[in-house]
């Protein structure tokens, strides 16, 4: 099948999805997307013209997962990532909101904490219950859940990282702070913490004497953008793991509602029970 039939066909699944208003919201976000790059386009801003291009591609990831593995993924869990595609990369990226609004990167964060957590739990969920040879309690369960989201969260921190050393693109934010403590200021080598506090200005000078100076107290290098959205994303998932094990443990209606809102199923459940009504 050729590449445009192809993406045809993934684009069928959300127009004939039974919530229309799955496809409703995916066309609306697209045709943002796509006024989005007509803009960077007329202003020559290619690296976001790539970004547009890059999301329209991510729109189709949850079509491409189910029909690739066969799998349905719920309609409430879809707009959610819809949303969250476009808030990180067209919102936050091509409109700079990750600078512009504060904390829009920890409310991104602590939803993908969630969403991981969702996900790890429906993909052990799937297999404890389809295996004669798994059994796993409901507590083994969260907790494989809430360390799967964990793991995905640590290993997008690598990836920044790695962009940051190498590309200079800066993905963990800087944060200056006005007092740190260091053993490197040690002149005795001795792993005495030095601490300077009321940072108030400092001074970086490069091999070519370019002076820069920022003003306010010394730049962190991404060490607190980090651990703050490792803990949000840890927020996140507990959140989840805690809705998942109730509906597992209790059979709770309330948490039930919500857990069914992100369970992702096999694709032959929702067909069967259509032909048995």
């Amino acid at each position: 099948m050729k590449i445009g039939g192809y993406i045809k066909k993934l684009v069928g699944r959300y127009k004939n999805n039974k919530n229309k208003k799955v496809y409703v919201l995916y066309v609306i976000l697209h045709v943002l997307v796509i006024l989005t790059a007509v803009r960077c386009l007329l202003t020559q801003n290619y690296e976001n013209l790539a970004l547009c291009i890059l999301t329209m591609i991510l729109f189709l990831l949850p079509a491409f997962v189910e029909d690739r593995f066969h799998i349905s993924i719920p309609p409430l869990f879809q707009v959610i990532i819809f949303f969250f595609i476009f808030a990180a990369e067209i919102l936050g990226e091509v409109n700079h909101y990750y600078v512009m609004i504060p904390g829009w990167d920890t409310i991104l964060h602590t939803m993908n904490g969630f969403l991981c957590a969702a996900i790890g739990f429906s993909l052990v969920y799937l297999l404890n219950r389809g295996s004669s040879n798994v059994s796993l309690s409901p507590f083994y369960l969260t907790l494989v859940a809430f360390c799967f989201s964990m793991t995905i969260g640590v290993v997008w921190e690598f990836f920044e990282f790695g962009m940051d050393q190498f590309f200079y693109l800066d993905m963990q934010k800087d944060f200056t702070v006005t007092a740190f403590g260091s053993v490197s200021l040690d002149p005795q080598k001795a792993q005495n913490v030095i601490k300077l506090k009321d940072i108030v200005e400092t001074t970086i000078k490069t091999a070519s004497g370019e002076v820069t100076k920022i003003e306010g107290g010394y730049l962190d290098i991404g060490i607190i953008d980090s651990m703050k959205d490792l803990l949000v994303n840890l927020v996140g998932a507990v959140v989840f793991s805690i809705i998942g094990y109730i509906t597992l443990k209790r059979n709770s209606p309330g948490a039930n509602k919500v857990a069914e809102g992100f369970m992702i199923k096999p694709e032959n459940i929702d067909e069967n029970k259509e032909s048995q009504t």
